[in-house]
């Protein structure tokens, strides 16, 4: 079973930078891949970044790419996301989560078993 717990997130103006991290433990030699996902006030949760865990191969959404940035930390079974250039519609909480296998794609919500209990970002303008 594998625990997530995420950390970082906060209150920042427009164009500011904020580093979320996402602390992995318990069975982690079985993930293939982890992602971070965003889920904004009456809104449904949107994937965000991904990464496999062996490869580094990382994909984005549209919206983030070229702002954020998705890596790991293999010894210390932490998964990052460095977020520039914020802007207020990047308002949300944002989740980690963990894929055991290749099955489904990297930007599904049902592909991943294993979620942490969500970090919010709040961007004022």
């Amino acid at each position: 079973q594998v625990q997530l717990v995420e950390s970082g997130g906060g209150l920042v103006q427009a164009g500011d930078s904020l580093r979320l991290s996402c602390a992995a433990s318990g069975g982690t030699f079985s993930v293939y891949g982890m992602g971070w996902f965003r889920q904004a006030p009456g809104k449904e949760r949107e994937f965000v970044a991904a990464i496999k865990w062996q490869s580094s191969s990382t994909y984005y959404a549209d919206s983030v790419k070229g702002r954020f940035t998705i890596a790991r930390d293999n010894a210390k079974n932490t998964l990052y996301l460095q977020m520039n250039s914020l802007k207020p519609e990047d308002t949300a909480v944002y989740y980690c989560a963990a894929r055991p296998s290749s099955s489904g794609s990297y930007y599904l919500i049902n592909s991943y078993n294993y979620w942490g209990q969500g970090t919010r970002v709040t961007v004022s303008s």
